[in-house]
């Protein structure tokens, strides 16, 4: 389906929040507090496909109680950013890969699919009439999360006919709250996040609602995050709740878990593939075990590990702790390969430095 036909119809904010109070609240916005004035929608229904796009204030939703979502968690969602440029202008980063990423998640929901053309057509609108929402300072910047869900009133076991699509946004400082120059870690060893012809591929609430034990678990033994094994041998590891890992050894290569189904396609791991890969670093996509790690970094060959992911972008790991101990990783902090990462993709994402894959899409 091409943008021409489907016209986004917008309904004015009749009393958006004063600047003077925006600026207020973009001094020190966290993360997921504070929310832009509009909001884009966009209705799917199996007779007529989609229909009724529209930009309109942002206000609740209302649902009827046998809404499908609520009781069979038909739902996906995805998450990016929008930059704010030297120009006045703005730009987000590589948007075309979370439209692909929720289409898959779509298929595997039994959803409908989006066509890509317009769910970035919907992120551009919504940041081009929100752009004033787009924070100042490092880290900062306006979080995208488009998100679909079951909407027919029914209550029975099957895909549902009827589907909204929306996208919100949210002016966001950094993701951890943590003044630690790294994050301290949890080995869930008792929940899994993902196993085998699950839906750990595919960006849908349900992943996350299952982690949030498992996080509450680290959080009472004072770590920041919750690192998974896999489900079947209880051996590998394969992301934390909400992001990808990464391990750098003593010879500069690197590893990070496999794929194959059970972990999502994180687009900051993909892009930072790229990146080792065109700095000449050995990087390897393969298995590695709980034991293995705590061996490495005792004995030293383990130098660096980091989490990375759109909210986190790339987050030093320092510490591991689990029912057998705790280790540290290096001296504890952020590494010199997770920081020239780092620096390489905050780079291009914030237009600083040239993008020579084309991974910026300019909003206007």
């Amino acid at each position: 389906m091409s943008k021409t036909k489907l016209q986004f119809v917008h309904h004015p904010h009749p009393s958006p929040v004063p600047a003077d109070k925006r600026a207020e609240l973009l001094k020190n916005p966290g993360f997921g507090r504070v929310f832009s004035d509009h909001m884009v929608t966009i209705r799917y229904h199996e007779s007529k496909g989609w229909y009724d796009a529209r930009i309109e204030p942002r206000a609740p939703i209302p649902m009827d109680p046998a809404a499908a979502v609520l009781h069979y968690a038909q739902e996906i969602f995805e998450g990016l950013k929008a930059y704010k440029t030297k120009d006045g202008g703005a730009t987000m980063f590589r948007p075309t890969e979370n439209a692909r990423r929720f289409q898959k998640s779509a298929d595997r929901l039994a959803m409908p699919s989006l066509p890509e053309e317009l769910f970035v057509e919907a992120c551009d609108l919504l940041v081009k009439t929100d752009r004033a929402w787009i924070p100042d300072g490092d880290g900062a910047s306006l979080y995208i999360r488009p998100f679909m869900f079951a909407n027919e009133i029914f209550l029975g076991v099957k895909p549902s006919s009827d589907y909204l699509f929306i996208v919100i946004a949210s002016s966001v400082g950094s993701y951890f709250k943590t003044d630690a120059p790294a994050v301290s870690l949890w080995v869930s060893q008792e929940f899994t996040r993902a196993a085998p012809g699950g839906t750990g591929a595919a960006k849908c609430g349900g992943n996350y609602a299952s982690s949030l034990l498992a996080q509450a678990e680290a959080t009472r033994h004072g770590c920041d995050q919750v690192v998974f094994l896999d489900a079947v041998e209880q051996k590998w590891v394969e992301e934390l709740g909400g992001m990808n890992i990464f391990f750098v050894f003593d010879d500069g290569s690197m590893v990070t878990p496999p794929l194959g189904g059970t972990i999502l396609p994180g687009i900051t791991r993909s892009s930072l593939l790229t990146l080792a890969k065109d700095k000449g670093i050995k990087v390897r996509e393969d298995r590695y075990s709980i034991d293995q790690w705590r061996t490495d970094a005792r004995s030293g060959r383990l130098r660096e590990a980091f989490a990375c992911g759109t909210a986190a972008v790339v987050t030093p790991i320092g510490t591991v702790r689990s029912k057998d101990g705790e280790f540290k990783i290096g001296n504890g902090g952020p590494g010199t390969q997770t920081e020239d990462l780092k620096s390489a993709l905050v780079g291009i994402q914030r237009g600083h430095t040239a993008d020579k894959y084309g991974w910026i899409h300019k909003v206007f």
